[in-house]
């Protein structure tokens, strides 16, 4: 992968925008290099390229494949361990008792009925005070190598890494894949509990995606939730795959599950409303979507491949900003809620320590 690592160093230096990507369990890196630093954004997903989408808002960026140079390298990524004594110093961010306080707001707005479920989050800043991009991408690889990991660059947009397992969607001609994720406790090698909260909030989001694709589907199987790792915690994961009706594609998928109850809440407009007027910050990028779209590049075929953008990252020079989150019901309590996004965070402090 030494090719596609040195390229990476080039374009970066040459600030012109590149994507590197890695998806779950795959031998294949992938890399789309701009020819110019142009900023372009989706039109009506048929294009062909790799897109890059904001949690509010239509504006996805597109790294198109006509005007890049593609390089596919296969690689040995051996896992290392992440058991690394993290040494970051964070500068600032919203405090544990305020979060905790938006954790409760949260709460009393759910006991009056104004939505079932909302997903907070919040932003951590850490100061870096030696970062090389090679590095740190090179360790976010072996850290998560049955993730979908990234590196996306672009001048006017900014520099975001990532590694998670969250799949938005997955299209192959008319058949599409998906999933419900939901729940959240530390991994552990010993058999996991789940409560009655977390396989609550599970089932919020099973529920909504299988009620509203119904009009997107011919056919549609839901497999029994099961638990899935992601970094340093553990999900409830539940399999939704189906047959597209004639006239169901991308775009329209899209307008459905974007942005789902497992970075939003439900109903979605209420919940999306509370965030943008309490979480008191821009999510930016931060549980937006990115992926191949109209294009699987590996396999030479047309198919589009969209994950979450949940434990990333975004660097600003000598600072990366870390984005967490976490779902909240009637049944959360703030203490763990915020132990939760604790817990989270050590997904990307880990590759940067």
């Amino acid at each position: 992968m030494e090719a596609i690592l040195e390229k990476i160093e080039k374009q970066f230096a040459s600030n012109l925008p590149f994507v590197v990507y890695n998806k779950p369990n795959s031998a294949k890196l992938i890399g789309l290099f701009q020819n110019d630093d142009t900023l372009q954004y989706v039109v009506d997903f048929e294009e062909t390229g790799f897109v890059f989408a904001p949690f509010f808002g239509d504006k996805t960026v597109l790294i198109p494949e006509n005007q890049s140079e593609v390089l596919i390298e296969d690689f040995d990524c051996k896992s290392i361990s992440n058991d690394t004594n993290l040494t970051l110093k964070s500068q600032s961010g919203i405090s544990k008792t305020d979060y905790e306080a938006l954790v409760q707001k949260a709460i009393n707005a759910i006991e009056a009925g104004q939505f079932s479920k909302v997903v907070l989050s919040r932003r951590e800043i850490v100061a870096l005070p030696d970062f090389d991009l090679k590095t740190v991408f090179e360790r976010l690889l072996q850290l998560y190598p049955t993730a979908f990991t990234y590196c996306f660059f672009h001048p006017k947009v900014g520099l975001w890494l990532g590694g998670f397992s969250e799949q938005l969607l997955k299209i192959n001609e008319n058949s599409f894949e998906t999933m419900a994720v939901a729940g959240t406790q530390p991994f552990a090698e010993s058999q996991i509990v789940w409560g009655d909260k977390e396989k609550a909030e599970q089932q919020f989001v099973t529920d909504f995606i299988v009620a509203n694709l119904q009009s997107q589907s011919a056919k549609m199987t839901v497999s029994e939730p099961y638990t899935m790792r992601a970094g340093n915690v553990a999900h409830i994961k539940t399999d939704i795959k189906g047959t597209l009706k004639m006239g169901s594609g991308l775009k329209e998928m899209l307008k459905i599950l974007h942005p789902t109850p497992a970075v939003c809440g439900l109903p979605k407009a209420a919940a999306r409303k509370f965030l943008l007027e309490n979480e008191g910050y821009d999510r930016k990028y931060y549980s937006g979507f990115l992926g191949e779209c109209n294009k699987d590049f590996a396999a030479h075929s047309k198919g589009s491949d969209l994950y979450v953008n949940l434990r990333c990252l975004e660097i600003n020079g000598n600072t990366a900003t870390l984005y967490i989150g976490g779902g909240i019901t009637k049944d959360s309590i703030s203490e763990s809620e915020w132990q939760e996004t604790v817990a989270k965070s050590l997904t990307m402090k880990n590759i940067l320590a």
